[in-house]
């Protein structure tokens, strides 16, 4: 949606009753009340200079993942900065010296696109043209001195080759090799110099049908079409003549073979990895109805083209993740689900021996499930970023002697059954890189903050060594320093909360985890049952609160508008170990609610200067069922007085065959929704059969785009509680999907959000 448009609905969306303004709005309501016709706002956010207002969090700067150089001594991170007076998504590279003082240097890209390292000295810069033009690849010279402070780029980009279309993506280059590995969306024949003709065909069809013949006919938010993406290669070097020089050949190495990477609809570059002669990825099986499967294969096909690809996996895996080298080329690894149709199973490390033709698990001991890992520098270890207690740290386990067969569940030595080694055991944390003489690299964001770049400098190897010796103590070894403050100055002043954790006996006398945010001014031991509570819940249901930072459902601007916030790890939340992830199968409105009644009851009893009778509860997706679920029971007890359901679920069945991934309901809800287990737990756990207890006035949010859970279910609620004569409100976001990306969308969401929450629990003065 164009930011013109958006600003007109930023604060206020016009009530279907009669309403009467305030005689003086301030803030936003000033704003929009010289934009005729649109009247004047009846709610303003809370703001200030210890305030992190919804506002400040849509124009923070938002960091992504560093990459590092080959020398490991300077980090490139992407960084884009929403600004509402220019009314643009201002992105930028900012380069950061590692080892010096150096002020950082910030290149504004105007036109976006995406960088990586050619070298050292060079980053590589992938940009569109124009307006329905191809993408070109520049290279940007870095200059960096110690010892004049200098980080600069001396001379202007340069042009060093054009990419047949305007959707190439996921850059992973090798100097060493001279090769440039991207993806990109072909046609049929697997051809990306023929896809510009055939998009004008395509266009020029004469008709706007879609016809399938099999699932996905749509996924995420996008309807599917002629096009599936593959991976390419083609040779980059730097040439005796002082100039990189790009091949005008991409070679699609996966032509003909069904395998389409990266995999739909988040994955990137961590579905594949450039090795020295060869490229590893993962893919959907492409012999199985994808929407009811989650089984992925992870394949090894030379960047040449002259071989077919050869499965590594076993083929009796679920969904594998994250495939990587190991610097010296022998071994490959990757993570790995047991369970096909389940997209929350533990995640387990497995390892070939390419030399040895032997996969083996190593992880089988550990109760965590990785999210990405890599090699060390020597091999002897592998680098693991996992979530563990609603955190996601970053561990280091040893890397096993290859046994004499493939199992997956080897006889080890002791020190090898050990709990990994937490490197980073606070905030959440990602983009792992080992470069240079083995420098680690990774990002973390906490509750408090967006992302900034740590390293781990040296002592990697003294690690190592310790991790593979019997008795072997890595105490003390890991020192981590932080390289980056992306956020600091803007952040500086604000009251914001780090998350103080509290656990409880939740349901079958399970420990249940969970966070509590207090609001700037918030003291304990204060006389008076004075501050409001939000409980937030959150989505998955496999998913957790954890130490992170979010630019959507941010717990501290909610603590922030002057609620004490809880949110809430209960049964389903992972991070805590696979059994309390397993065990919402089957029970979605069961053993969670139990958890939550407890939880709630527990900082009640801790927090007296929470007043219950201003207390109210959002989520979304499955924390959007969980507000449907306690709008029908109110014998939970809560009191809320007034409810947010953003992208809920409210009738199980119907969102068993709507939804555009069917494993998930059918692994969910014991069976397919045509089937006699789901309909028994449809008829007791599925929010539309107790619309008749309905009553709290509720705010219902959805987005046309989202095909997870089809905005029907949003207006189906909101019928229901308008033909029940229930206080509600229905915000759509036509150009939205499960999520709400974009700035003045964000901006709209947190405004319709807070003003609902005070119309019912605000102190009105």
């Amino acid at each position: 949606m164009r930011l013109s448009f958006s600003m007109l609905g930023l604060a206020a969306q016009v009530p279907f009753q009669q309403s009467t303004p305030p005689a003086r709005t301030t803030g936003m309501s000033d704003a929009i009340s010289k934009i005729s016709p649109v009247p004047p706002a009846d709610f303003d956010f809370k703001e200030g200079a210890d305030i992190f207002s919804p506002k400040d969090l849509v124009e923070l700067a938002r960091p992504g993942s560093a990459s590092a150089n080959e020398a490991g001594d300077l980090v490139l991170v992407p960084v884009s900065k929403f600004s509402f007076g220019d009314k643009k998504n201002n992105k930028s590279i900012v380069i950061a010296a590692v080892d010096s003082t150096v002020q950082p240097l910030e290149i504004p890209l105007a036109n976006g696109g995406t960088a990586f390292w050619l070298d050292s000295r060079t980053v590589g810069h992938v940009v569109s043209a124009g307006e329905g033009k191809n993408q070109e690849l520049y290279a940007i010279s870095v200059k960096f001195e110690t010892e004049s402070s200098v980080l600069s780029t001396p001379e202007p980009p340069t042009l060093v080759g054009e990419f047949p279309t305007s959707t190439s993506a996921n850059f992973q280059y090798s100097s060493k090799s001279g090769v440039l590995v991207i993806s990109d969306y072909v046609y049929a024949d697997g051809d990306l110099e023929t896809v510009k003709l055939q998009d004008e065909a395509w266009e020029n069809r004469g008709n706007t049908a879609l016809v399938y013949d099999s699932t996905y006919e749509r996924h995420w938010d996008k309807w599917t079409g002629p096009k599936q993406s593959s991976l390419f290669t083609v040779s980059l070097f730097w040439s005796p003549g002082n100039k990189w020089i790009m091949g005008r050949t991409f070679l699609n190495i996966l032509n003909g073979t069904g395998h389409h990477v990266p995999v739909e609809p988040f994955g990137g570059t961590d579905d594949f990895d450039l090795g020295p002669e060869h490229v590893i990825y993962t893919t959907i099986d492409p012999e199985l109805p994808q929407a009811w499967h989650t089984k992925q294969n992870i394949y090894i096909v030379p960047v040449s083209g002259a071989e077919k690809p050869r499965e590594l996996t076993s083929g009796k895996q679920g969904a594998t993740h994250s495939p990587v080298w190991s610097k010296q080329g022998d071994k490959v690894a990757w993570l790995e689900l047991d369970k096909d149709g389940y997209e929350a199973d533990r995640s387990k490390v497995v390892i070939y021996d390419l030399k040895k033709d032997v996969r083996f698990t190593i992880t089988q001991h550990w109760d965590r499930s990785p999210d990405s890992i890599i090699f060390s520098n020597t091999g002897k270890s592998i680098i693991a970023t996992a979530g563990d207690m609603a955190k996601i740290k970053v561990f280091i386990l040893p890397v096993p002697p290859t046994p004499s067969e493939s199992t997956a569940h080897p006889d080890l030595p002791p020190q090898y059954t050990k709990e990994p080694v937490p490197l980073m055991d606070s905030g959440s944390s990602g983009g792992l890189q080992i470069v240079g003489d083995g420098k680690l690299f990774f990002t973390r964001s906490s509750l408090a903050g967006p992302n900034d770049v740590w390293v781990l400098r040296k002592d990697l190897d003294k690690l190592e060594d310790a991790l593979h010796e019997p008795n072997g103590s890595a105490a003390g070894l890991a020192k981590v320093e932080q390289i980056t403050k992306f956020t600091a100055d803007a952040l500086e002043g604000k009251a914001l909360h780090p998350g103080t954790e509290f656990y409880f006996e939740g349901a079958e006398g399970k420990t249940v985890q969970g966070w509590i945010l207090t609001p700037p001014g918030f003291k304990k031991g204060e006389d008076k049952k004075k501050w409001p509570v939000a409980m937030l819940i959150h989505g998955g249901p496999q998913g957790a609160w954890e130490d992170q930072w979010s630019t959507r459902w941010n717990p501290n601007v909610f603590a922030s508008q002057g609620y004490v916030v809880i949110a809430m790890n209960p049964t389903g939340s992972t991070t805590f170990g696979q059994n309390l992830t397993d065990a919402i199968t089957e029970d979605w409105g069961g053993k969670p609610f139990v958890d939550m009644q407890k939880g709630y009851k527990y900082v009640l009893e801790h927090y007296p200067e929470i007043d219950p009778e201003r207390a109210v509860a959002a989520g979304a997706s499955w924390g959007g069922y969980a507000i449907n679920w306690i709008q029908g029971h109110p014998e939970y007890g809560f009191g809320f007085k007034a409810l947010v359901c953003h992208d809920g679920v409210f009738d199980s069945i119907y969102n068993g065959y709507s939804t555009d991934e069917l494993f998930f309901f059918n692994h969910d809800w014991g069976s397919a929704p045509y089937e006699s287990r789901a309909k028994e737990l449809a008829e007791k756990f599925s929010p539309v059969n107790f619309v008749h207890k309905w009553s709290t006035p509720q705010l219902t949010i959805h987005g046309s785009k989202d095909y997870r859970l089809p905005e029907t279910d949003g207006i189906g609620a909101f019928h229901a509680l308008q033909e029940r004569g229930v206080p509600s409100r229905l915000v759509i976001f036509p150009d939205e999907n499960h999520w709400v990306m974009n700035h003045g969308n964000s901006l709209k969401w947190h405004y319709e959000v807070f003003r609902w929450l005070d119309k019912y629990v605000g102190k009105k003065d």
